[in-house]
């Protein structure tokens, strides 16, 4: 099946303590069915010094569930994801405006 949600698209958060705030996806998890989207669901994870890397508290983008994400459309509001067939390609476009993604 395809995918509503893919990398790289811009999305709002719809439920939760994020509720409302913005980001890009960086990663999709398909057999978790979640997401980790840039600037949402930060967690401090304390680490330890090595020669590497710096030790301490450091944020970190923990996954949310898509179910909880919509896609923005042009104007900035969240949108549903429909698929058309366009020639003989399938493509996303938003059900608001209608435009393809």
């Amino acid at each position: 099946m395809a995918a509503k949600l893919r990398k790289g698209d811009k999305v709002v958060v719809l439920t939760g303590k994020d509720k409302g705030k913005q980001g890009e996806i960086s990663a999709v998890l398909p057999k978790e069915n979640k997401a980790v989207v840039e600037g949402v669901n930060f967690a401090i994870r304390h680490t330890k010094q090595s020669q590497t890397s710096q030790g301490g508290r450091l944020a970190k983008a923990l996954p949310i569930d898509l179910s909880n994400l919509a896609l923005m459309d042009k104007n900035g509001k969240a949108t549903r994801v429909g698929f058309r067939i366009e020639g003989d390609a399938k493509v996303r476009y938003a059900k608001t405006t209608g435009e393809a993604i």
